[in-house]
């Protein structure tokens, strides 16, 4: 009888909470499926894509499939009767055409990395000047003496000079000095000294290689209008490991190691020059390119004039010495969203359920690149930012983060939703609450949070000149900017689901008598 009046009781308020669901949206609402998420990022984030990289020819394709699923769709074309907005951007790369240790050639980015810039430079050295640790203090001096001004040199980039007990001859103690600490010091005390050339030498170069591999060199990449970016510094750094370094002392019959050794032992510079060859072609290439937005309208019907905008971007690191970084969920899972966003709008209004509000998808370009191609349309909108109500960004929506990992795995973090509209935020906990039933992560909503996530997602691009937005992401995991982020490890239940929680906040924007109001400027 107790479980049968608590039944009953029960009732009504079930019934209550359907009552508050609009039937036409759970219809509309049923189109954004699992299985129409996988269609899209199966094609996305497949290796004919080749990890959708900025003016590569996987970033075409992506950019070209996306705007023939607009057209598929019946959305209008924005941009003068295109689907796409050209971004002028341009690209400054380090270019290392040759860089050879006795004959014997190495690849910029797989065997070494450089770091650097400046014009086309051409060294044919026969010695180099091996510097120590690069330090230049009273109680010890690897430069004492020795002119390295136009010289090709050479120097341990890791630790300092140590005394038999294992202290820094510097500090005195087992407390490293500011020329360990600092991860520039020794590096600006050589270059204010004006060598051609240096080659820094360490132990982790492998490592990173490894783990960050041509990511090390990619090319700098900024709007055209806004100028070609400077070069980091005049001398260019070439990272090498000590393997490398070993093959530029064997005429000496010496070794990185030895050096090293022989530093601690007399507590002296070692500082000398080595008879060697170091072949090298290298300097800044420069050169202009075009890179698409690619845009979708759907046009409202009585507040036509004011708009939504429902975005992603879709480039991601492209394909690196062979290796294709697939960016299933960085951001596949977003762009999918937008098009499977795009396919229930569509589909409503072709049924006459159409939004009161017109709505634009986009999804942009260089997003990986420096938020380059939302920055672009906020600086060259389509529509009058003026008459934009609110900016809906989806990027990666599609993994379980490591927070949630052990725990609840029903979560999305929604991000901003109340900088600059409290309306905002509360329209999307209500859909949530009637819809999706979803924990909602407020964490990087944190003005402390040291990732600064909020500002790092194109949405930020809208925000910063007042226009509400909401970022929706599944947050950060292991393969995060790896070639493991692939398809296979999307839970397509959950980006389906946080793709309906950006649906039924964007039909209730989209659909209410009044605009959003800015209450507030955190932005």
């Amino acid at each position: 009888m107790k479980q049968l009046l608590s039944l009953l009781f029960l009732i009504p308020a079930f019934y209550g909470c359907v009552l508050a669901q609009d039937p036409v949206q759970l219809k509309y609402a049923s189109e954004i499926s699992p299985e129409a998420a996988r269609e899209h990022l199966s094609i996305l984030a497949s290796a004919e894509f080749e990890g959708r990289g900025t003016g590569e020819p996987g970033g075409e394709k992506a950019a070209a499939y996306i705007a023939e699923e607009f057209k598929n769709l019946g959305l209008a074309a924005p941009v003068n009767g295109s689907y796409f907005q050209p971004v002028k951007l341009v690209r400054t790369r380090f270019d290392v055409k040759t860089f050879e240790i006795a004959g014997r050639p190495f690849i910029n980015g797989k065997d070494f990395y450089f770091v650097g810039g400046g014009p086309e430079t051409k060294v044919n050295a026969k010695e180099i000047v091996f510097i120590g640790y690069g330090i230049s203090e009273d109680k010890y001096d690897d430069l004492t003496g020795i002119d390295i001004r136009g010289k090709v040199v050479m120097l341990l980039n890791e630790g300092e000079p140590k005394d038999a007990k294992g202290n820094s001859l510097i500090t005195g103690t087992d407390t490293p000095s500011e020329w360990v600490t600092s991860r520039t010091k020794r590096l600006q005390n050589i270059i204010a000294k004006e060598p051609k050339l240096i080659v820094a030498v360490s132990s982790a170069i492998n490592e990173s290689l490894e783990r960050f591999g041509n990511r090390l060199v990619q090319p700098r990449i900024a709007l055209e209008e806004s100028g070609t970016p400077p070069a980091p510094n005049s001398i260019p750094v070439a990272n090498i490991n000590t393997e490398m370094a070993n093959l530029l002392l064997a005429n000496a019959k010496t070794s990185i190691d030895e050096l090293r050794e022989k530093i601690d032992k007399t507590q002296k510079s070692q500082s000398r020059a080595y008879k060697t060859r170091l072949n090298a072609a290298f300097g800044t290439v420069t050169e202009p390119f075009t890179s698409d937005n690619v845009l979708g309208y759907l046009e409202g019907t009585d507040l036509k004039d004011e708009l939504l905008v429902i975005m992603a971007h879709y480039d991601h690191d492209g394909k690196q010495n062979g290796t294709i970084f697939f960016g299933a969920d960085d951001n596949g899972s977003g762009t999918t969203g937008v098009l499977v966003l795009a396919r229930a709008f569509a589909k409503a209004k072709a049924a006459g359920h159409g939004p009161r509000r017109s709505i634009l998808f986009i999804a942009v370009t260089a997003e990986e690149k420096g938020l380059l191609g939302s920055n672009y349309y906020s600086q060259h909108p389509v529509f009058p930012l003026k008459s934009t109500v609110v900016g809906i960004n989806m990027d990666m929506i599609g993994r379980i983060d490591d927070k949630h990992l052990r725990g609840n795995h029903n979560y999305v973090h929604a991000i901003g939703s109340s900088m600059l509209s409290a309306e905002l935020k509360a329209i999307n906990e209500n859909a949530n609450a009637e819809y999706t039933h979803m924990e909602l992560d407020y964490m990087y909503d944190d003005p402390n949070d040291p990732l600064r996530i909020y500002y790092r997602s194109d949405q930020y691009n809208f925000a910063k000149h007042g226009i509400p937005v909401i970022f929706y992401f599944s947050g950060l995991h292991p393969h995060y900017h790896t070639p493991e982020d692939t398809v296979d490890k999307i839970n397509f239940e959950m980006l389906a689901k946080r793709a309906r929680l950006a649906f039924h906040t964007a039909w209730e924007v989209a659909n209410r008598d009044k605009r959003l109001v800015v209450d507030s400027n955190k932005k």
